[in-house]
Parts: C-alpha cells; sequence; structure tokens
C-alpha cells in the first residue's frame, strides 16, 4: 500500500481521484492547488503525487519543478493528470520532472496502469 497525494483544485476531480486510489489499496492524501501540494509534500513525504496542471496560485508545472529539484522531495515521483493534451505540455511536464503523464478523462483502469508503473521504478 502506498500513500498518494493527489493535487488538484477541482472538488470533484479530488473525489473521484481518491475513490480510485484507495479502491486501488492506496491511503490519499489530498491538496487544493500547487502550493498546497508543494507544502504537503514536504510534510508527509508521500510515496508518489498525482498533479494537476491548471490551478490557481502555483501550477501543476511550477509545483512539480518545485517538489523535484528540493532535496528534501526529490525522490517522490509525480505523475501530471491534466486535461492538457498537446505534445508540447506532455514535453514541458516531463522537462519539470514528472515520471509520467495521464490525460483526462481516464479510466479507472489507466489511473492503476500508471500507478503501477510508477511505484515500480
Amino acid at each position: 500500500m502506498a500513500r498518494i497525494l493527489i493535487v488538484d483544485d477541482s472538488p470533484s476531480q479530488l473525489m473521484g481521484i481518491r475513490r480510485i486510489v484507495e479502491k486501488l489499496g492506496h491511503e490519499a492524501l489530498t491538496a487544493e492547488d500547487g502550493a498546497a501540494g508543494v507544502e504537503a509534500a514536504k510534510r508527509e513525504l508521500p510515496d508518489m503525487i498525482l498533479m494537476d496542471v491548471v490551478m490557481p496560485n502555483l501550477n501543476g508545472f511550477q509545483a512539480t519543478r518545485s517538489i523535484t529539484r528540493d532535496p528534501t522531495t526529490s525522490h517522490i515521483p509525480v505523475v501530471l493528470v491534466t486535461t492538457k493534451d498537446q505534445d508540447t505540455d506532455r514535453v514541458w511536464g516531463m522537462r519539470q520532472g514528472a515520471k509520467a503523464y495521464l490525460t483526462k478523462p481516464f479510466s479507472e483502469g489507466d489511473l492503476s496502469d500508471v500507478i503501477g508503473q510508477v511505484m515500480k521504478r
């Protein structure tokens, strides 16, 4: 069982992703924007982070860069989970340090596959 931090400003997305994560047997932690996600990552040191991109205050690209470049949190894999589906968004997200990129909408199976692949690394 992994501890997975979900960062998304949409309450419905947060709840939906949390439901899937918990159904898969993992513990879900949540944060409602990028800045809160960075703080939760430092405080909780989760096993993985599922990060939305389009959020107020600190967007997911900025939050991912902050988490992956901080020695305290750089070991935590970040998966970007977003509606941004352009190749340039995917490339930019990976350059910020993300380990995977999942485009919304996604199926429960898609999310399960990504979590499994990233946790094996």
